[in-house]
């Protein structure tokens, strides 16, 4: 039985293609954004999440831990991350729901379940699923499962990618997925390599192959103040979408530090502290210079 690894799975959500739609997240991502909004997405396994602000000290996750990876220090836990096997014992006894696991292996009849409890919405607003991540595409085999499944029962199904895989994976999913709502991050190499992790030459060469089935594409790119908001940047990348013919449009996704408590539930040190979102203003100017060059534009997804 095909099984894949989700975190999340939003209801009604506005922003991730047309209409209401159902977002289930697949786990695991080929790239380590500074800026990610799902850090929790990113490891291909399940993780403990921890709410420290939860936490009231009662020393039951400690009792519980068969790996004694948790101890308490006056009326707070530590959790060895190096001992933990993510067993989940001391979720389960957790009073106070200060910790969780982000991930679990569900079928394809157990996202369908889910996937099916809004069809309503879905057909009144010309709605449907996205499936996004992480990288959906990482677990191949089971997101082309699911899709299938859509397909077989009439519901629209779109994927969020970030387009690092090979061709014949996007391929594929192209049988089953009406749209693809593509990441694009930096057209400059290097400094694509610095903040996410990984060359962008295989991602450019996707979308443009993409692009050249005539498959429909919305574009979206985060505006990150310091990595890719500067006058040279935002050019290269409104050229190089210029030429994608399949392309419905460009959504740009203003920063936001929200994520930044979801690196601590996770041990993790944030990367952008002390970044701010960008202005209205700001973005506006973003958009009008893409739009100079012919591009339809959207400010947020």
């Amino acid at each position: 039985m095909v099984k894949g690894v989700v975190f999340d799975v939003k209801r009604f959500a506005i922003h991730d293609g047309p209409g209401i739609r159902t977002t289930v997240f697949l786990k695991g991502c080929p790239l380590e954004c500074w800026w990610c909004h799902n850090p929790e997405g990113q490891a291909g396994e399940p993780e403990l999440v921890i709410h420290g602000s939860r936490c009231i000290g009662c020393g039951a996750c400690v009792d519980a831990c068969p790996e004694g990876a948790i101890s308490l220090n006056d009326t707070l836990t530590v959790t060895d991350r190096r001992l933990c096997t993510v067993c989940g014992a001391c979720v389960e006894i957790c009073y106070a729901e200060a910790r969780e696991v982000a991930g679990r292996e569900m079928t394809i009849g157990e996202v369908m379940a889910e996937i099916e409890r809004d069809r309503a919405f879905y057909d009144e607003s010309s709605g449907g699923v996205t499936f996004s991540g992480g990288e959906p595409l990482l677990q191949q085999e089971f997101l082309l499962a699911v899709l299938e499944a859509c397909a077989d029962r009439g519901i629209d199904a779109a994927v969020d990618t970030c387009g690092f895989c090979a061709w014949e994976k996007l391929d594929a999913a192209r049988n089953y997925a009406g749209l693809f709502l593509y990441d694009l991050k930096l057209v400059d190499e290097t400094r694509h390599r610095e903040l996410t992790g990984v060359s962008n030459q295989l991602i450019l060469e996707n979308l443009k192959a993409l692009s050249r089935t005539g498959h429909t594409i919305i574009l979206r790119v985060p505006v990150i103040p310091g990595a890719n908001d500067d006058a040279e940047e935002v050019r290269r990348i409104g050229e190089f979408a210029a030429d994608l013919p399949a392309l419905q449009r460009i959504d740009l996704l203003p920063y936001h530090d929200t994520s930044l408590e979801k690196y601590r539930r996770l041990d993790r040190i944030y990367p952008l502290t002390g970044v701010r979102r960008p202005s209205v203003e700001r973005m506006d100017e973003v958009a009008e210079t893409l739009r100079g060059l012919g591009l339809t534009v959207k400010i947020g997804g």
